[in-house]
């Protein structure tokens, strides 16, 4: 994948895992990072696990990502604190 797809799909998976985990810090910056971070996590995991990780431009590597993305977000709320 070329570093446009990454971005678009840290994007989305950045948002629908503040979505799910009820993250209110803010930046676009802020959420493609997490995106990207959880397809590495994400795509790790699933390699480990014998599937294959984040290959491709397509709904399950959005998945896998946003999963990855959300076990960040549930470790970065644990060791910092959730913030009101």
């Amino acid at each position: 994948m070329n570093v446009f797809a990454w971005i678009v799909i840290g994007a989305l998976a950045g948002v629908l895992a503040r979505w799910i985990v009820k993250d209110q810090r803010s930046g676009c910056l802020y959420t493609v990072v997490v995106g990207i971070l959880g397809a590495l996590i994400g795509g790790w995991l699933m390699n480990a696990s014998g599937h294959n990780g984040v290959n491709e431009f397509d709904l399950r590597s959005i998945f896998v990502a946003a999963i990855g993305a959300v076990l960040l977000l549930l470790v970065l709320q644990a060791v910092g604190g959730r913030r009101r």
